[in-house]
């Protein structure tokens, strides 16, 4: 087959053409540019042998010119754009999905804003649908060679089918954003209307909790397109490329007068480390999809299902040397990954926002193949008190596990809320409340185990016994008490203390109350008070927790007959 098209045209254009005519081609495809005598591309067709060329076989002029169009759309915006992407080292949109995806299930509106005056392709908008991982995804990626990835009319409807028969299939969507936000020179007919922009996060939450809504930013943005990633349940941001903020920096200056750079507005590190609004940093593209492509492992389709099991793998340390992590020392902190390390399956621990309320650890893993979601107290961070922060992280991770079935794992070791001026100006109380709401409303199964401390309301915040977990369990390290023995003695004792005057004598006597209040809240105390369900030899915790989510899998628990609670 012998196709010639315009002159002018590049060899990359002839070669996209000769790519697409291949696909329907029974022959060899020869693209020629205007007049030359020589071919600019010659392509093998991929149906080569599968029939025999002759008047009524292979495509016809009409469907000849329907794929130079299509490869034209598919070439994207013009190309100094598309040397912009190699300058900032980013895949152009296409390539992404090819990297994401390989062969597409279907695109929709390839010939959006086809017959716009100016050449548009797509209206820089990509949706449709697409395997990913063995999972069928909805999908959409902004093309940041049209007009830096910017919304209008026909993208926004591209968008809002993509969200709409999400909700109809129940099946994940991927947001692949890089959007400098609303096209502002064409935002009539698409900013305030029913059926636009403003629709997005509407659909957003009739979305957020039946499917997971999982976002990868590669680039800045800015404005309306920064809903999309906070809105989404996982948000991943990539080094060097991303950003999302209310406003540029240069909107930042005219309203504030405060000069920022786009990276110190809204890079990676403001959001992972302070804002929370984003879960992990990649450290490429690829980097980017690994994430994801192992964050969905731990995720069903929707929330009618459960989450996939895998088999059982062995985990990456010895259980046998749990009792050796956790030091004698109740006041000694401790990293509780090596913990975790020793109890769920090797190559499964998945942490979600390591940087932000590290106080608390919240990842993904698995338990003899069961994915569960962990929040553990971090000894090893300001010894495991829970700030604002944490608690607002821990909520947050809390109910997306419950909303999509993830069986929750409590390792509780913490001295209880932070108190002090500086933690109730940034709200202790509110982001208390929100963790033990999120505790109390969650449906799914919950396993405590009182690994050390379990001070103040940190118990009620991790879970225990009055929070309807399945089990309570302990390791013998463990200490349920309203406050530590040094707080306890000090605002029981002080007065009777400070009226020995003896240095010795009183140290003796602190001692021996601080030793007697130790016995009255060691775990055995609560166990034979039958406060917990068992003490566990710290070896067989694995096997123990194991056994219990297995036995409580089909456990179902109802919430109170309203329409929903007033926290969050």
């Amino acid at each position: 087959m012998k196709v010639r098209i315009a002159a002018g045209a590049s060899e990359e254009e002839a070669r996209v053409i000769a790519a697409a005519l291949a696909r329907h081609a029974v022959e060899e495809v020869e693209v020629y540019i205007g007049d030359d005598d020589g071919p600019a591309v010659v392509h093998s067709a991929d149906k080569v042998g599968d029939a025999v060329p002759d008047d009524d076989v292979g495509p016809t002029q009409r469907e000849i010119e329907l794929l130079e169009e299509i490869a034209d759309i598919e070439q994207g915006g013009p190309e100094k754009y598309r040397e912009r992407l190699d300058e900032r080292g980013k895949l152009f949109v296409r390539d992404r999905i090819d990297l994401w995806f390989g062969d597409l299930l279907f695109e929709d509106g390839k010939f959006a804003a086809f017959d716009a005056d100016d050449r548009i392709p797509a209206d820089g908008l990509l949706t449709g649908a697409a395997e990913f991982e063995g999972r069928d995804v909805h999908f959409m990626a902004n093309d940041f060679t049209v007009k830096a990835g910017s919304m209008a009319g026909k993208g926004v409807e591209k968008f809002l089918r993509m969200q709409q028969r999400a909700l109809k299939t129940g099946r994940p969507v991927l947001y692949l954003m890089d959007s400098s936000g609303g096209r502002i020179d064409q935002q009539t007919g698409f900013f305030a209307n029913r059926e636009g922009i403003g629709k997005y996060y509407y659909n957003h939450s009739r979305l957020s909790g039946r499917v997971p809504q999982i976002c990868v930013l590669y680039g800045p943005c800015i404005a309306g397109a920064a809903y999309t990633p906070v809105f989404a349940d996982f948000t991943v941001m990539v080094e060097g490329m991303s950003a999302m903020a209310i406003a540029s920096p240069r909107m930042v200056e005219m309203v504030t007068g405060e000069e920022i750079s786009l990276e110190d507005l809204g890079g990676p590190e403001v959001h992972t480390r302070h804002s929370g609004s984003a879960d992990l940093v990649a450290e490429s593209e690829e980097h980017a999809r690994e994430l994801v492509a192992q964050l969905i492992t731990y995720l069903p389709d929707n929330a009618d299902q459960r989450p996939p099991r895998t088999d059982p793998v062995a985990p990456a340390e010895s259980p046998a040397s749990i009792d050796r992590v956790i030091p004698e020392s109740p006041n000694r902190g401790y990293d509780v990954r090596d913990l975790i390390d020793r109890v769920v399956d090797g190559d499964s621990y998945f942490e979600l926002q390591p940087e932000f309320g590290s106080e608390i650890v919240t990842a993904f893993a698995r338990i003899d193949g069961r994915p569960v979601g962990i929040v553990a107290n971090q000894p090893a961070q300001r010894a495991g008190a829970i700030f604002p922060d944490a608690a607002g992280k821990a909520a947050e991770f809390i109910w997306k596990c419950d909303a999509f079935n993830v069986p929750l794992l409590y390792l509780c070791d913490t001295p209880g809320f932070m108190a002090g001026s500086g933690v109730e100006k940034e709200g202790i109380l509110e982001q208390g409340k929100k963790m033990i709401y999120a505790t109390s409303a969650a449906t799914v199964p919950k396993q405590c185990v009182v690994v050390r401390k379990a001070y103040g309301a940190g118990i009620y915040a991790m879970s225990g016994p009055a929070y309807d977990p399945e089990s309570t369990i302990a390791l013998p390290s463990g200490e349920i008490a309203i406050m530590g023995p040094e707080a306890a003695i000090n605002a029981v004792y002080a007065n009777k203390l400070a009226g020995i005057e003896d240095p010795e004598e009183r140290a003796a006597r602190e001692r021996e109350l601080r030793e007697e209040y130790r016995e009255d809240i060691d775990v055995h105390r609560m166990a034979s008070e039958v406060v917990i369900d068992e003490i566990v030899p710290p070896s067989t915790l694995r096997e123990e927790l194991a056994n219990r989510f297995a036995f409580y899998e089909t456990v179902e628990k109802d919430r109170p007959d309203k329409k929903h609670g007033t926290v969050f």
